[in-house]
């Protein structure tokens, strides 16, 4: 099987797809072969990927999205891979999709839980509910995505592989400001080390081979340690996790007595919702968040509509 999935690796990097989907497409092969009594998928039968969806659908009751994402594994394995597409795969059960509506805080609760943060992570959060930013995009920020002069944030290869320009909340320029500096203090000690290099996106440091060294490619919310890249080796400096920012945010939310499911996503409905309910226009919305189709962001002002906006119960005529 190691053989097979280094395969997979060096397909899935060599189209440049995220490490996080490459661990995705990963897992979901090994568990098919497992599924599969660990024959090789060239000596399994097409009918069995049919029932390997099937089976995650009726007996493990994943997700829609669990189950599709699956599907992307195993299509990407035969198609890009093994050189052998699917083809048509009749007779899947779709597992069931559910439209959740999302958890979105009032502007005092956010007021409440921020006030409860402090330090590099209450910057985090109050960036992911000041200009809208997933926490994933918050945490790749550089140094270089900040416009101070036109106070804006530009977020790149983000969902969909696109670039996008969102808001810098007035209220955070000095804070940023001062986090930048930090970065620089701690950049020239690195580099005092033998250290300091950042990793580069794509193909950059064999075009630019003294760019990595560069201030403006430096995180701008830095991990506390040197590691190791697990795809290259490369030790350098990589950001904080999204697992320490979502701890720090449940522990703020004990502590203001928020009793909602809240996590650094929140943050982000939240800043979508108070927009909209402000007289925003939805389009603008729209491309502050990245959303591909208007349907998505659709979503909050059934939110607006939940609540006083909303039609008026008949208790309270």
């Amino acid at each position: 099987m190691s053989r097979l999935l280094n395969s997979v690796k060096q397909e899935i990097r060599r189209r440049n797809y995220s490490y996080k989907t490459e661990q995705s497409y990963i897992l979901w092969i090994k568990r098919f072969v497992i599924f599969c009594d660990m024959k090789h998928p060239l000596d399994v039968e097409q009918k069995q990927v049919v029932n390997y969806l099937n089976h995650l659908a009726n007996v493990r009751n994943v997700a829609a999205s669990t189950q599709n994402q699956a599907l992307c594994a195993l299509v990407f394995l035969y198609r890009e891979v093994l050189k052998k597409p699917v083809g048509i795969l009749d007779n899947i059960t779709s597992a069931k999709r559910y439209q959740h509506i999302p958890v979105v805080l009032s502007e005092n609760e956010a007021k409440q839980i921020l006030t409860e943060l402090t330090g590099v992570k209450g910057l985090i959060v109050r960036l992911l509910y000041g200009s809208g930013l997933r926490i994933s995009e918050c945490l790749r920020l550089r140094i270089q995505d900040l416009d101070f002069d036109y106070r804006q944030i530009e977020v790149r290869n983000t969902k969909g592989a696109k670039d996008r320009v969102t808001m810098m909340p007035e209220s955070l320029v000095t804070q940023l400001r001062s986090q930048i500096d930090k970065v620089h203090s701690l950049h020239r000690k690195d580099l005092a080390m033998g250290m300091g290099e950042a990793l580069l996106p794509h193909a950059l440091s064999r075009k630019y081979p003294d760019a990595s060294g560069d201030l403006k490619w430096q995180y701008l919310f830095p991990s506390k340690k040197i590691g190791k890249d697990p795809r290259s080796g490369f030790r350098h400096r990589y950001h904080q996790s999204p697992q320490s920012i979502n701890s720090e945010i449940k522990k703020a939310v004990r502590k203001a007595g928020i009793r909602k499911k809240v996590s650094a996503h929140t943050f982000r409905h939240s800043f979508a919702t108070h927009l909209l309910k402000n007289g925003y226009d939805i389009r603008t919305v729209q491309e502050l968040l990245g959303h591909k189709s208007l349907k998505t962001t659709m979503i909050y002002t059934h939110v607006l509509n939940k609540g006083g906006k909303g039609v008026k119960s008949p208790l309270d005529q």
